[in-house]
């Protein structure tokens, strides 16, 4: 007996979220009963055991699936895995941690099927009608900061545009991958500044639940990687984002050079060469754990193993872009007949192209 098509999809990127994901699902059947649907977890690869505790009930309901993700994090890649993974005509994105209110799905579900020209539905915290839970002040004003920035970048008059509650037509989503960063949590942003042509939306207000189960997954590296994807939309395609943040490490890495530097050779009286070796070292390290943690954090090194031999690639790569950094800036030199400083400039513009290519080859290019 052939099963009737389906009507919609729901994404669910994931991370730790173990114990809500049977609690998700019976909210997700009971919400969608008598619609044809299905559940996409989308899993970077929790330690707690998520992407099992979704294969266990996907045994026993063919509507759950499991994208497990190895070696790649973040929640907008994730989601664009799983709206590219369904043959479902629309596509919702949902949190796992149950702060998203289900029960709206039927509704923005309606909107799409009864308005062929519409093509996204938005849930909204801060229109009419919705609500954002417990939020302290601190937390509104953030957001509200943050809401500010993003209309910058939108042609549209969004209420919630950092919503991560929404319905689109799949169609659209595909025809956009090509266009989308899928960098930091905000794919909704993402998918609204890529499309070449305004998107046509309604938005339906909701009411932000409290998180029952479960940690929070909002810390500085999230807001971080909020300003990096508005970045990205304004400047990316000159230059490139990982690029950018890579060289804004550089940057406050030759800081902590001086700043090691300068205690030891003029306070300790320490010699010159010793000195700088150690403030070489000190700033090399600095850089290798802040590009971890930033610039490649899709792709972050983890356990003493993985971070000795990235720390060592690390060191090598650099070394070698130290004296890229000297030959190209002692040619200029001569070529420019003693224009030290346009000389010293090529010569860090080399280094720095160089140690970011060979770093993002050998250092952070192996995904595990």
């Amino acid at each position: 007996m052939q099963r009737p098509a389906l009507e919609v999809a729901v994404v669910i990127p994931t991370f730790n979220e173990r114990a809500n994901v049977p609690i998700l699902i019976e909210k997700l059947d009971a919400a969608l009963k008598g619609r044809q649907w299905e559940a996409i977890f989308v899993d970077d690869n929790s330690p707690d055991g998520t992407a099992d505790a979704a294969r266990e009930i996907a045994r026993r309901d063919s509507r759950v699936r499991v994208i497990q993700r190895i070696g790649r994090r973040g929640l907008s890649s994730a989601c664009i895995e799983g709206m590219c993974a369904t043959s479902a005509p629309c596509v919702a994105v949902i949190d796992g941690d149950l702060q998203h209110e289900e029960t709206l799905l039927p509704a923005m579900l309606d909107a799409l099927q009864a308005q062929p020209e519409l093509d996204v539905v938005i849930g909204s915290r801060f229109m009419e009608g919705g609500g954002t839970g417990d939020w302290d002040r601190d937390r509104l004003a953030k957001s509200a900061f943050a809401t500010r920035l993003s209309r910058g970048l939108l042609n549209h008059d969004l209420t919630d545009p950092m919503s991560g509650f929404f319905m689109i037509r799949s169609a659209i989503v595909r025809d956009l991958v090509p266009g989308l960063s899928g960098i930091g949590f905000k794919i909704l942003l993402d998918i609204m500044t890529a499309s070449p042509r305004p998107l046509r939306f309604v938005e339906l207000p909701y009411t932000f639940r409290v998180r029952e189960v479960g940690e929070s997954k909002l810390d500085y590296v999230v807001a971080l990687e909020y300003l990096i994807a508005l970045y990205d939309r304004m400047f990316g395609r000159f230059v490139p984002v990982r690029f950018a943040m890579f060289s804004a490490v550089g940057g406050t890495g030759a800081l902590v050079h001086m700043a090691v530097l300068w205690p030891l050779f003029r306070g300790m009286g320490t010699s010159f060469l010793l000195a700088t070796i150690v403030a070489t070292l000190v700033a090399l390290t600095f850089n290798f754990f802040l590009n971890n943690a930033l610039t490649y954090r899709d792709r972050r090194l983890r356990g003493v193993g993985e971070l000795l031999r990235g720390w060592v690639s690390f060191a090598a790569v650099c070394g070698i872009g130290a004296v890229a950094n000297v030959s190209v800036a002692a040619f200029l030199y001569d070529v420019e007949h003693g224009f030290w400083a346009v000389s010293a400039l090529g010569g860090i513009a080399v280094g720095a192209v160089w140690n970011f290519a060979l770093s993002s080859r050998f250092t952070w290019g192996r995904y595990r």
